[in-house]
């Protein structure tokens, strides 16, 4: 079915020859496959309307409506934190504004709303002590940080494509309570991790591996179990290096925020947010599965969970518009003596910290409580 769908968006292409349906498709799928760390306010579709004491009054839409904990960040590094909305008017939502932590905000400002609430390194973000360390991959050196903890039991925290270390800040004070020890990582293609060969992304395929040398790293550093704990594809890659691993007996839990299950599904929709034509979206999943050399089936078999073997927490989003409810709700009925799902109602993908920073938390203690 997707195949003769593709072929009747490439038969309607104006005048377009095989070629041009071809780079139309490549051009359609680099998004998915070349990911990058937005710049600060680089998406900027928000006005500030107005500013009062502790308040913010923003653009009305769905993104500044949502209840929970975000980000505004503007050109030149400007970045504020707002709470909860405290007002909504036919074209405006009044948030509270928690912090402006730099630059100037004014009525006027262009702001994006994003989930960094977080910013910088466990230090400055959060007081909490950190060394800088290293996993070898085999494609070379992947920079960690490294946060102490008493316990035998390591997180190994994975963000996901358009992230980078920081998306595990949220997470880090809870786990510093517990006295998990938690490594922060990278993995091929992230700034100052060596790139991957053709320059693209894989889905897990290729990445778990640098999962892997991170696991590797913890046992050779004192562990005695892990603890793989993923965001979106990131999340994909714990699946990927739990079911692959020479360690396998070492991985205590698992736990997937956002997982990306649906593969072609997931594709389709983030093609669609970025404001890409359903034709051309199209295009651009079968574009990426060629230039990726996605595995579908190994893909499905790890979506059923037919290789997991360990406890594993599974957040997700109903209103997730990239990673499909229905995937994780099928995961957790295949395997519910193994996942417990945990929804967070109204969430975007891969900000349900910030939808309900205190209930994530409390679920996320709870849940790895009896693992100590």
């Amino acid at each position: 079915m997707r195949w003769g769908t593709a072929a009747m968006v490439a038969a309607a292409a104006v005048g377009a020859g095989t070629a041009a349906v071809l780079l139309l498709g490549r051009r359609a799928s680099d998004g998915v496959l070349r990911p990058r760390v937005a710049e600060s306010g680089a998406g900027a579709d928000l006005r500030v309307h107005g500013l009062a004491a502790g308040e913010v009054v923003l653009t009305r839409g769905i993104a500044t409506a949502r209840p929970g904990q975000y980000a505004l960040e503007w050109k030149d590094g400007g970045h504020a934190v707002v709470g909860a909305v405290l007002g909504t008017g036919p074209q405006t939502v009044t948030r509270r504004l928690e912090r402006v932590d730099s630059g100037v905000l004014a009525p006027g400002t262009e702001v994006e709303l994003t989930p960094r609430v977080l910013t910088g390194d466990p230090r400055s973000a959060l007081g909490l002590h950190y060394t800088d360390t290293a996993a070898e991959g085999e494609l070379g050196t992947l920079p960690a940080w490294y946060v102490d903890g008493k316990r035998g039991t390591w997180v190994i925290l994975v963000h996901g494509p358009g992230a980078d270390r920081s998306q595990a800040l949220p997470v880090l004070p809870v786990l510093h309570r517990l006295q998990l020890p938690a490594l922060a990582v990278t993995y091929r293609g992230d700034a100052g991790a060596p790139a991957s060969p053709d320059r693209l992304g894989h889905f897990g395929e290729t990445e778990w591996q640098d999962v892997d040398a991170a696991i590797r790293l913890a046992l050779d550093s004192g562990a005695g179990r892990v603890i793989l704990y993923g965001w979106s594809v990131g999340a994909t890659m714990v699946l990927q290096a739990a079911a692959r691993t020479a360690w396998r007996d070492a991985i205590a839990g698992l736990v997937l925020d956002s997982p990306v299950l649906d593969w072609s599904q997931t594709v389709r929709r983030e093609r669609a947010r970025a404001g890409v034509p359903a034709p051309l979206a199209e295009l651009g999943a079968l574009a990426a599965e060629g230039r990726s050399g996605v595995d579908l089936a190994g893909f499905a078999r790890l979506a059923a969970g037919a290789d997991l073997h360990v406890p594993t927490l599974l957040l997700h989003s109903p209103a997730d518009s990239i990673a499909p409810w229905d995937a994780a709700a099928r995961l957790a009925d295949l395997r519910g003596d193994l996942v417990s799902l945990h929804p967070v109602p109204h969430a975007e993908h891969a900000a349900l910290w910030n939808a309900d920073p205190a209930g994530y938390t409390e679920t996320l203690r709870r849940w790895l409580t009896p693992l100590l």
